[in-house]
């Protein structure tokens, strides 16, 4: 995710069904940071990224430390000191990085009034949104490293529904990507949840592709790390709908 401000977005996508699980915590997001940390020196900085474009893991580690620097002001409501260009000791700058966000939201009341990329405005709202940055992240690393992931389902479901309800409508409000001219349904077998994303209000109601898989392939596949074809997908509808909507942008 790249670093934006812009006014609140209202939600437009929608969730079906009763939610699983609990909102992500600063536990949860500081499990995952130290899995990320201890990714660091087990995979080689130079191993490719191939689904984030040009980038190496040195990249991914320094854009992740980043955003945390980035999210921590978001949250304080300040604009974050610059960095610098580096290079960086990664493991050190990500440790940093990962700190400062913690310390920061556990020191501020969850409610407490916060920059946000919706139209909640308070803090609680990046724990979420960095929970879901660092386990997308940190797939990105074990797996350019050949490394596997256990996360439960229930968590994945929540990336996916942050991608429907907050992201993607925020990129159809920014200009960033156009209305979707159809609607698509997710169904997370192994999470028991559902949803429908926003489409043109010309478009019918009843979704035109729905999409069947675990909560990990669906979330991955809104995040452009996997595509329609893969085997844990069952794809029944218009597939070049879909096709056409991941080409879209739905995430930044």
């Amino acid at each position: 995710m790249k670093r934006d401000m812009g006014a609140p977005t209202a939600v437009v996508g929608t969730a079906v069904g009763t939610a699983v699980g609990t909102e992500p915590d600063l536990a949860t997001l500081g499990a995952l940071q130290g899995d990320f940390l201890a990714g660091i020196g087990t995979v080689d900085p130079g191993t490719p990224v191939p689904w984030c474009g040009r980038w190496r893991v040195r990249n991914l580690v320094v854009h992740l430390g980043r955003i945390h620097h980035w999210a921590a002001g978001q949250a304080r409501r300040r604009q974050e000191t610059p960095l610098g260009r580096g290079p960086f000791v990664l493991d050190t700058f990500y440790a940093q990085q990962a700190a400062e966000l913690r310390d920061t939201l556990a020191a501020l009341d969850p409610d407490a009034p916060a920059w946000t990329l919706d139209d909640s405005g308070v803090v609680r709202f990046w724990h979420r949104r960095q929970v879901h940055e660092t386990l997308v992240h940190l797939w990105d690393l074990r797996t350019a490293g050949g490394l596997p992931l256990d996360v439960p389902p229930a968590l994945w479901a929540d990336t996916v529904d942050e991608v429907v309800t907050v992201m993607h409508p925020r990129q159809v409000r920014m200009g960033r990507t156009a209305p979707l001219p159809g609607r698509i349904a997710l169904h997370a077998q192994d999470a028991g949840r559902s949803w429908r994303t926003h489409a043109d209000d010309d478009a019918p109601a009843a979704p035109v592709v729905e999409v069947h898989g675990p909560a990990r392939s669906l979330a991955l596949l809104l995040w452009g790390r996997l595509d329609a074809a893969d085997p844990t997908l069952a794809v029944t509808g218009d597939r070049a709908a879909l096709t056409s909507a991941l080409g879209a942008r739905l995430t930044p």
